[in-house]
């Protein structure tokens, strides 16, 4: 575990304009300042914030990301960033196959894959998402289900240095709902088996101030992908603080 230093996360989602974007991003640079936590930091805001956010937090511990990226480098891909225009950008990370975009836009792990070897050519850590429906939990399924991701989504020469792993179970984001710590703890064992030596697992799914700690003390978690609580700067380093 201590060669594992925790990482928390922020995803922006598709929240925040200019002015907010800026003030939370300024908030936190203040904080980081003035002493920050004892854990890595990242915020992924959308992408029409990202080079802006990246001003904001120039020449703090902050890292930025983003939230998704085309696999190509280039081209007539109408919409699309690719990761080189996020490392343009200021990125160091890109969070790639998450469930809203799995579930929400039919993202199959083949097209995850790809995206994640287009991280990597840009020299771009992926922070690769996995986890199980509602359904798929009551059923039983939700290690097969992860394991299956996994296999279908990880390229192979996957590094610790390159990928980081972040459990979100679908039905628990966004909702208030949580696995329990045995079930957080039993997934992230499953998937530590799985994954290079040495990679980063994170857990996301309505992490917030009050059970960030509790959570963030499983040995096999190495931090948490914060949604709803990483656009306040109070809960988004509450939750960092719980690191120790």
């Amino acid at each position: 575990m201590a060669a594992r230093r925790r990482l928390i996360a922020g995803n922006w989602k598709m929240n925040g304009l200019k002015m907010d974007g800026l003030a939370l991003a300024r908030d936190l640079a203040v904080r980081a300042a003035a002493g920050a936590p004892n854990c890595d930091l990242l915020v992924c805001p959308p992408a029409t914030l990202v080079a802006a956010i990246g001003g904001a937090l120039a020449g703090s511990v902050i890292a930025l990301g983003g939230q998704d990226c085309a696999a190509a480098e280039k081209g007539a891909f109408t919409g699309d960033i690719s990761a080189e225009m996020l490392r343009d950008a200021g990125c160091t990370h890109v969070i790639l196959g998450h469930s809203e975009r799995r579930h929400g836009h039919g993202e199959t792990d083949a097209e995850i894959r790809a995206k994640i070897g287009g991280a990597w050519r840009a020299g771009l850590v992926a922070i690769l998402c996995v986890g199980e429906t509602r359904a798929e939990r009551e059923a039983g399924r939700a290690p097969a289900v992860v394991s299956g991701q996994l296999a279908g989504s990880m390229p192979e020469g996957a590094d610790a240095a390159r990928l980081v792993i972040a459990y979100e179970p679908f039905w628990a984001i966004g909702t208030g709902l949580t696995p329990t710590l045995a079930d957080i703890a039993g997934i992230h064992r499953a998937i530590r088996g799985e994954i290079p030596f040495g990679t980063r697992i994170l857990y996301g799914g309505s992490v917030n101030p009050k059970n960030a700690a509790e959570i963030l003390g499983l040995d096999e978690v190495d931090g948490a992908l914060v949604g709803g609580a990483s656009l306040k700067a109070e809960d988004f380093w509450a939750i960092a603080e719980a690191c120790g």
